[in-house]
């Protein structure tokens, strides 16, 4: 394997490119974030080409990052097959994600860095994980808090035993389900290790269920390891963005998107023999790595090894699975619902495609031409 790989881009607007520049606070983000920024200062990376269908788009972003016109491109297509990159990072509307992360696995990339949520459909997703397993090619979809250092911290505490056997995990954060709620039901996920058997969801509305928009929701989720969770994707007031883990000996919280960290164990000493609740420091890494640099060490060396990226492509998938699942129980009277499901057609359409037809950032720019 290189010891520098060939990086390029499709998508050249905000996660493609100038995310980063609009970071005023920390949490979970740690820059560089998002894709160009990170391959622009990752010492294993060099950042070669771009594409984008919108001239706009290719013109901002040749500007900004110092990239030729003779290395953007309108047809990704063409970029694959004349630049020969090694990763890709795909950050287009989901509504085309699903195809171009095909065609690039099929183009012989080694690694693909992909935005979330994964597709529109299951059958969108199976197609993407399909052609990268046929193709050797790592997935990573960009559902960034797994690689934040304090819930990998945790999820390494739980693996050796330090929570004990874990009971519960519970997420809140308003968002749509299948948008940011990959988000919210990844990181759920991850803490609570398994595979979810089977879930009763509740949505926002009959109407919002009916249809196949993006929508807020609460769930109830049963892994096949026994924990049991709770997720609460609508208004959730001051306990917006947080994270509950608890276990038999412990318990983990993380509030307002980890700008407050919380450790119990249970201590001896309380009131008739029963143990109590201490308050311990978690130790926080001593450097806070950069959160792109995090991903592109883990999706290399899942590249370079052959193992699962932290967030993989069947993650993602399942994380999508999951807010579909949901919904449908909300569509059938409130029923238990099983997974894996059977219909693969099923689908969100996920909020981050209204009006894709034009980039938000070309959008926001002639907002502020005619203001």
């Amino acid at each position: 394997m290189p010891n520098t790989y060939r990086a390029a881009v499709i998508g050249l607007g905000r996660m493609g490119s100038t995310y980063d520049d609009e970071a005023t606070y920390g949490g979970p983000i740690f820059l560089p974030y998002c894709h160009t920024p990170t391959y622009a200062a990752f010492s294993r990376t060099e950042l070669v080409a771009g594409a984008d269908p919108h001239d706009e788009q290719r013109a901002i972003y040749g500007a900004r990052w110092g990239v030729s016109s003779a290395h953007l491109y309108a047809d990704y297509r063409e970029m694959l097959e004349k630049e020969r990159p090694d990763i890709v990072s795909v950050c287009t509307t989901a509504r085309v994600r699903s195809q171009i992360v095909q065609d690039a696995a099929a183009s012989g990339v080694k690694a693909i860095w992909a935005e979330k949520p994964i597709a529109l459909t299951l059958a969108e997703a199976d197609a993407m994980t399909t052609a990268c397993r046929a193709h050797g090619t790592a997935l990573a979809i960009n559902c960034a808090r797994r690689w934040n250092p304090y819930f990998h911290l945790v999820r390494t505490m739980i693996d050796a035993g330090e929570l004990g056997d874990i009971l519960q995990v519970n997420g809140y954060g308003e968002c749509g389900l299948s948008h940011n709620g990959s988000h919210l039901i990844d990181i759920v996920r991850y803490m609570a290790g398994g595979s979810v058997s089977w879930v009763f969801g509740e949505m926002e509305s009959d109407e919002a269920a009916a249809g196949e928009q993006d929508l807020m929701g609460n769930g109830y989720l049963a892994f096949d390891n026994g924990v049991r969770a709770y997720i609460r994707g609508m208004p959730c007031g001051p306990a917006f963005w947080e994270i509950d883990v608890i276990g038999t000996k412990a318990r983990f919280r993380s509030a307002s998107d980890t700008l407050e960290i919380d450790y119990i164990v249970l201590q001896s000493g309380g009131r008739l023999g029963r143990d109590i609740p201490a308050h311990i420091p978690l130790p926080a890494p001593a450097h806070f790595p950069s959160t792109g640099f995090t991903i592109l060490e883990d999706l290399i060396s899942a590249a370079e090894n052959g193992h699962a990226p932290r967030c993989s492509g069947d993650d993602g998938r399942e994380a999508l699975e999951v807010a579909v699942a949901l919904r449908e129980s909300h569509r059938r009277g409130g029923v238990r619902v099983a997974l894996p499901l059977a219909d693969r057609n099923l689908g969100i359409l996920s909020s981050e495609i209204r009006n894709d037809h034009t980039p938000a950032r070309i959008r926001r720019l002639e907002k502020a031409k005619k203001a």
